[in-house]
């Protein structure tokens, strides 16, 4: 008979056996009240992979002597709801037991998947608990979240994994041993996922195993696991958790975090690429014209990894990221565009002034298209003053408003200088 996955056989069998999440689970903390109150309620738990989600959800229908009945929202569908719901009015119909029906990665449900749960919910025929790794204001439907209470779980501590790493090797590895420097890559290496922890240290109990060794070390670990010891979650929250604290280092013109998050993210497998187009956004949306060259130096940065690739192509974004840190800042060109977009969304169709048409053609001509443009060119200082470029009636927005730094105060300088030769055209 195959033995069950080292996590498996480790799972926790009462709540005090839990590590972590002391803020839900210690003396008189949220789910530790819920475990004891002898009520079940519906909860959405939300947190990373391998933080005790399935576990707690377990240990309250063991507590409770519920009927435990779990579903996948990745592999079930329609069929599979309406099974569980059959099961759990069995259940009550036959024995009076309450059901808890367990559903993780909730979020990988649909609307109407979902809304499929409310009126058992409500009559109280399951107690609901979802499981999500992805934050559930956005992927949960606002009515089942309006009966189900969120509760907030967090990677583990690195105190909490040497913990879990000395019970296996109390319960299930003995007489194996592990050095103190493999034993602290392992538990830096799994970003406070409980599960992937032990299945590392399993793979590598295996190969100590064969190779004859009673103890295992850091040489072990890099020979067997490799990159694999690396977790990067290229899809969830995590992922933008950290793509946003390297855009944020970026514009608070921090270098060195900025390179620390940019190679966090490499050595965790993110795709050079998407990590190449960031970075052309920060150049246009933090930068802008304050320094017109960190675009250009982020375009050329990105062509750079498409001819090097890894690992040469790499130190080319990190040039641009140090350069976009260091730059002169501005979001002018943002604010601005995204209020002349928010304008135009509401704004009426105002058509163009006749000054303003192209006149390619006699007809137009004699409709006076373009019949009074001033082609500046022509005019002093190449700037046709007093003239109007909106449409008739639209006031002067004045969306664009250079800041102070970096090339945008020339900008700002020449704008007013501009500004008062139309004051002094009579332009109003």
């Amino acid at each position: 008979m195959t033995q069950a996955p080292l996590a498996e056989r480790l799972r926790p069998v009462s709540i005090d056996d839990m590590v972590g999440q002391q803020h839900l689970l210690g003396p008189g903390k949220p789910l530790r009240l819920a475990f004891e109150s002898g009520e079940p309620h519906s909860m959405i738990l939300w947190g990373p992979p391998g933080v005790g989600k399935t576990t707690f959800a377990r240990l309250m229908a063991d507590g409770f002597n519920a009927e435990f009945i779990a579903l996948s929202a990745v592999l079930s569908g329609v069929k599979d709801i309406r099974e569980a719901v059959e099961r759990a009015e069995f259940t009550r119909s036959q024995s009076g037991r309450r059901t808890i029906l367990f559903v993780d990665e909730v979020h990988r449900f649909n609307k109407s998947q979902q809304d499929a749960f409310l009126p058992y919910v409500e009559s109280g025929l399951f107690t609901f608990i979802g499981a999500t790794t992805e934050n559930p204001s956005f992927e949960v439907n606002n009515a089942l979240l309006s009966r189900a209470t969120v509760y907030v779980l967090h990677p583990l501590e690195e105190s909490d994994l040497l913990i879990l790493l000395n019970r296996a090797f109390e319960r299930e590895l003995k007489p194996l041993g592990i050095t103190p420097e493999a034993a602290g890559m392992l538990v830096s290496g799994v970003d406070g996922d409980a599960r992937r922890l032990l299945n590392t240290l399993e793979i590598a109990a295996q190969a100590a195993g064969v190779k004859g060794k009673t103890e295992i070390d850091a040489d072990l670990l890099r020979e067997t696991l490799g990159d694999r010891i690396r977790r990067f979650d290229q899809g969830g929250d995590y992922f933008y958790d950290q793509i946003s604290a390297l855009h944020k280092s970026v514009r608070g013109s921090n270098p060195d975090a900025s390179l620390y998050w940019f190679t966090r993210m490499l050595d965790g497998g993110a795709d050079p690429r998407y990590l190449a187009r960031r970075i052309i956004r920060m150049a246009t949306e933090d930068v802008g014209l304050a320094d017109p060259r960190a675009l250009r130096l982020a375009l050329d940065a990105a062509e750079t990894y498409e001819r090097l690739g890894s690992p040469e192509g790499e130190l080319a974004l990190a040039e641009a990221v140090i350069y976009l840190a260091c730059a002169a800042k501005s979001n002018a060109v943002y604010m601005a565009y995204n209020a002349a977009r928010a304008f135009v969304a509401k704004d009426k169709t105002r058509p163009v002034p006749e000054h303003l048409r192209n006149a390619p053609t006699r007809l137009m001509k004699e409709l006076g298209y373009g019949k009074l443009y001033r082609y500046a060119h022509d005019e002093p200082e190449a700037f046709a003053a007093g003239e109007t470029y909106l449409p008739e009636g639209m006031p002067e927005p004045r969306w664009y408003r250079p800041t102070p730094r970096g090339l945008e105060s020339r900008i700002g300088e020449k704008l007013a200088w501009l500004a008062e030769l139309d004051k002094k055209a009579g332009k109003t």
